[in-house]
């Protein structure tokens, strides 16, 4: 590493090998030289025999790997053009093809095919994170099922539901993001070979105006790519309309691990629950006592950034001018990589963290014992009609007693005693005990939340990861620094 020039924190600290790799000049580079390969191939196939020949393209396949990056970089200091210069330095290699090579191609033959080709594969690495979380997710649902814990709305005490059931909803989302991954999976298709501005023009001449010729060309260098499909019709580029879609794909993933750490932070801040929290990790350089979140911290400020890539997209896609101008070329080189590493920086946080919770029983029974008075008044309220008292006068006696037990609480730091004011008052028709056994247990109020938790499981989550064994497994959620 050198120590005096910017280190893009994605690549130094945050994502996987795998993806780094995916976006490497290498795995770049290398995609060109087999874009250039597929398209001698694929008219070599068609008849152009007597120009692109077979000795031609066994050099090409011979040097297929071994770039002369050195070469190459030189090139593009002198004549200012990245495709041209690695035309040149593969030229150099490959004498016999050098007359052939990007033939009736433009820039953007190379450029989006090798785009397309390598968004592809990172699609597949942010689907299999995506299964594994939701895995992960699944078992600590099932886990914890039946722990009843306090619900919030407005981030106030509201009634019980499960640690499992409110794990159900953060897989829920996942699943919708699952969704909209298969989808964007069917949108990938090939560039193709079309030419400057789409029109296959240079290809109709190699072919001496037949029509099928070129077409066949198209959905040839298509499957030797890897694709079942091109795009019907292009610009000069595939439209970045795709681009667009990809990143708010990426970004939807990213605000779904965002609304999960947030939570995990809140709940952290309340003791009941929390992330991972190795034997020697420091908390705060001054209070040695602190357990901060910081893994859930870490997820939430790289979705921010995610989330705002989308924008970029939509107006590059937004301003491309007819058949294509060049405001998308630095703005993609930049925007696409660091749509993907963020996810992949993403989802390696949310597998860590997912597969070593940690859950605080006795914890989440104290503030339910502190608000569990509150939530049976309803309860009581209905068992005292049945003894004959008055809905409205009850309902004004519990009101009274409610509103001065929470300001004992909050005034006072006392613990609820709502149930001892109740029974303490003549009009109400139940004793201490009478009044506890109605409170019940946290679990009473909880209604379907556990059978709801394993429904969802069975029905929902069990078939679809079923259908992606393959996926499971095999995934690197440990992390760096």
């Amino acid at each position: 590493m050198n120590r005096d020039l910017y280190q893009e924190p994605l690549v130094s600290r945050y994502t996987s090998r795998a993806m780094q790799e995916l976006f490497s000049e290498r795995t770049k580079f290398e995609t060109w030289r087999r874009c250039w390969i597929a398209l001698a191939e694929a008219q070599h196939e068609l008849g152009l025999t007597d120009i692109v020949k077979p000795e031609m393209i066994a050099e090409m396949k011979a040097h297929a790997t071994d770039i002369d990056f050195e070469l190459a970089s030189r090139k593009e200091k002198e004549i200012r053009h990245d495709v041209m210069a690695h035309v040149f330095a593969f030229g150099q290699q490959c004498p016999l093809a050098e007359p052939i090579i990007h033939l009736g191609a433009t820039s953007q033959f190379v450029g989006c095919n090798t785009d397309l080709i390598i968004q592809k594969k990172a699609l597949a690495l942010v689907k299999k994170g995506v299964v594994n979380v939701i895995a992960n997710l699944a078992r600590f649902a099932r886990e914890h099922k039946g722990l009843a814990t306090l619900g919030y709305t407005h981030y106030q005490p509201a009634q019980p539901t499960t640690v499992g059931k409110r794990t159900t909803l953060y897989i829920q989302d996942l699943l919708m993001d699952l969704d909209y991954l298969e989808h964007l999976e069917g949108q990938i298709k090939a560039r193709g070979a079309k030419g400057t501005v789409g029109t296959q023009a240079t290809f109709i001449e190699l072919f001496k105006g037949d029509h099928e010729k070129v077409r066949q060309l198209d959905r040839l260098v298509a499957a030797k790519l890897g694709f079942d499909q091109v795009f019907a019709v292009t610009g000069q580029t595939y439209t970045r309309k795709l681009d667009m879609k990809t990143a708010e794909t990426l970004a939807g993933i990213g605000a779904t691990a965002h609304k999960f750490a947030v939570d995990l932070r809140l709940l952290s801040n309340l003791k009941v629950q929390e992330e991972p929290f190795e034997k020697n990790q420091v908390g705060s350089s001054a209070m040695a006592y602190k357990r901060n979140p910081m893994r859930s911290e870490r997820m939430t400020g790289l979705a921010r950034k995610l989330m705002g890539l989308a924008a970029d997209f939509a107006a590059t896609y937004a301003n491309q001018w007819f058949e294509r101008t060049l405001d998308d070329s630095a703005i993609r080189r930049m925007d696409i990589p660091q749509a993907f590493l963020l996810t992949d920086a993403i989802l390696k946080l949310y597998l860590n963290i997912s597969s070593g919770m940690v859950v605080y029983p006795r914890q989440i029974a104290r503030h339910l014992r502190n608000e569990l008075p509150f939530m049976a008044t309803e309860k009581i309220l209905m068992a005292a009609v049945e003894r004959g008292k008055s809905r409205q006068e009850m309902h004004e006696v519990i009101k009274f007693h409610s509103v001065a037990a929470g300001l004992a609480v909050k005034e006072e730091g006392r613990e609820n005693d709502l149930l001892d004011r109740l029974a303490a008052d003549p009009a109400m028709p139940f004793d201490q005990a009478e009044l506890q056994a109605l409170a019940g247990d946290a679990g009473a109020f909880a209604g379907r939340a556990e059978a709801q938790t394993e429904e969802f499981l069975r029905e929902m989550v069990e078939p679809r990861l079923a259908g992606y064994s393959s996926l499971l497994g095999g995934v690197d959620a440990a992390l760096t620094v």
